[in-house]
């Protein structure tokens, strides 16, 4: 039988936020190559028999490179195997999903991508702050914080300080001081609401909630760290009305069996 490769979202974090059809992948699979933000409860789901490999990258640390994940998936698809790429989030926001597909396709392995709900819609909305709101955010951007000190990407900064309403920065953490200054340096003012949402959508969650001009000394006090979602904008001025989660203890629903 033809192998099958399954470009999967895990979600942001929180196991019960995986779609229905992306745990019926799970629990079918083969072979599941998982990511380290994948939460470990997602993987009990498993069949039995069912070969897992860790794929997981630290900041500056690769346990297994991406040209490696590549030849994984095709060489056990090639040997007949269902085969789940198990990411956090969305495969394709941030997740090298595109890679993996193209590799597919280059090696003619049949693949199918399955969507999750990405940390910038679930982390915010988990802080109270929706990403767009009427007379507050018409508009939002996804950015990776890798390229906060890129000199090529300044034009960019400008554009998106100006043209954008609301901002969600992916892997920015250790980047926070550049990235304010290049927003306020392209015309942001320093008064411009900011949030750190820390391990969103899990129980030890935590939000710091500043200016442009104050975030990094109240990051710094907070010790937050990654995984953390930046969020950039008007919007941030709810979360005090907003905050929903942390406010209250939500009843989980069961998970979809089968």
């Amino acid at each position: 039988m033809a192998g099958k490769v399954y470009l999967v979202g895990a979600g942001p974090g929180d196991p019960d936020l995986i779609t229905v059809k992306g745990l019926r992948c799970l629990q079918e699979a083969d072979v599941i190559l998982y990511d380290r933000l994948v939460n470990p409860e997602l993987l009990k789901f498993a069949k039995e028999g069912a070969q897992l490999v860790y794929c997981g990258k630290l900041p500056h640390y690769h346990t297994m490179k991406q040209e490696t994940i590549n030849h994984f998936l095709v060489k056990y698809a090639k040997k007949g195997y269902q085969v789940v790429r198990l990411k956090g989030g969305d495969p394709f926001v941030f997740g090298r999903g595109g890679e993996e597909a193209e590799e597919c396709v280059k090696h003619e392995v049949p693949f199918e991508v399955v969507p999750g709900i990405t940390s910038g819609i679930a982390a915010s909305a988990y802080a109270g702050i929706p990403v767009t709101h009427r007379g507050l955010s018409k508009s939002f951007a996804f950015i990776t914080g890798h390229q906060a000190s890129d000199e090529a990407a300044e034009h960019q900064w400008y554009h998106l300080a100006n043209g954008v309403d609301t901002l969600c920065i992916y892997m920015g953490v250790s980047h926070l001081p550049t990235i304010t200054k290049q927003l306020i340096d392209a015309g942001k003012t320093p008064e411009t609401p900011i949030a750190l949402v820390h391990w969103g959508t899990l129980s030890d969650q935590q939000t710091v909630v500043g200016t442009l001009e104050t975030i990094v000394e109240l990051v710094k006090e907070a010790t937050i760290s990654n995984p953390s979602m930046i969020v950039i904008g008007e919007v941030v001025k709810l979360h005090h009305r907003l905050n929903w989660f942390q406010e209250e203890i939500v009843p989980k629903l069961p998970v979809v069996q089968g």
